[in-house]
């Protein structure tokens, strides 16, 4: 029995994301290993990421290039961004309500 694809899968392989990034795919594991992007591994080892991690290269990009920040700490910046975003989402919430 054929089996069709109903919808697309909601992650995106090693190469697609190196692709889609322009980034070589050893860096890309580099960047996991550092915890800079989220990447999970199924039971061959493949690495796979969630479509939001392009998006998330593409700001780590920016970081190195535009600032000329090392790995360490680009790290350090995107949860200091992490948590601005949450400190600032509670203050829109806030105001909704007074």
């Amino acid at each position: 029995m054929a089996e069709y694809l109903l919808a697309h899968p909601v992650r995106l392989s090693l190469d697609t994301v190196a692709a889609r990034s322009g980034l070589h795919p050893e860096l890309l594991r580099r960047f996991v290993a550092l915890s800079l992007v989220d990447g999970t591994a199924d039971s061959s080892g493949r690495l796979w990421f969630a479509p939001s991690a392009v998006a998330a290269l593409a700001r780590i990009q920016r970081l190195r290039t535009g600032l000329c920040l090392n790995y360490a700490a680009i790290g350090l910046v995107l949860d200091l961004l992490d948590r601005i975003d949450v400190l600032e989402a509670q203050v829109r919430s806030h105001r909704r309500w007074t």
